[in-house]
């Protein structure tokens, strides 16, 4: 069974993503928010890459990468941040994906994201709920769109996107 057929919802996600991420406390107030750009590419069949661009209204931006491993139906995330992601088999509408993932350098910090993807896959909203000593520490909450399978041609761009 190759990749694609083993993970249909992450599979369709490959591409590139624009959109914004908003932080918000325990209370609901945000405290942070900033556009970002995602390249979500699968290097073979056992290889996935995503290469997030964020762009702060100051003119700030910051590059992170996220390689992981393919393993049966997950992929194992083994960077600085050590985790999985996996699509919910649960959901009969194919358009829920779950991660965890923990920080090596901050071992009472942990988070759950989970992704709904919209049936045309042109829109995705993600959820994280970050716990740090136990205890729900804040949230982040992400809208993005689909722009382009394209994803080569955005490597190293760092002109923020236009939203």
């Amino acid at each position: 069974m190759s990749l694609r057929e083993r993970m249909p919802i992450i599979s369709s996600n490959e591409g590139v993503w624009e959109g914004w991420y908003r932080y918000f406390d325990i209370d609901g107030n945000k405290i942070e928010e900033h556009r970002s750009r995602l390249l979500c590419r699968f290097v073979d069949e056992e290889s996935y890459h995503q290469t997030n661009y964020y762009f702060w209204e100051d003119g700030t931006s910051e590059v992170r990468d996220f390689p992981s491993k393919i393993d049966g139906n997950r992929l194992v995330f083994y960077t600085h941040i050590d985790g999985w992601a996996a699509e919910v088999d649960l959901d009969t509408f194919n358009r829920t994906t779950m991660l965890n993932w923990t920080r090596a350098n901050e071992p009472d910090l942990y988070l759950y994201e989970m992704i709904q993807n919209s049936d045309c896959r042109q829109h995705r909203a993600r959820v994280w709920q970050w716990f740090k000593g136990g205890k729900l520490w804040k949230r982040t909450l992400i809208d993005e769109h689909f722009v382009t399978r394209d994803w080569k041609s955005y490597e190293g761009n760092m002109e923020p996107p236009k939203i």
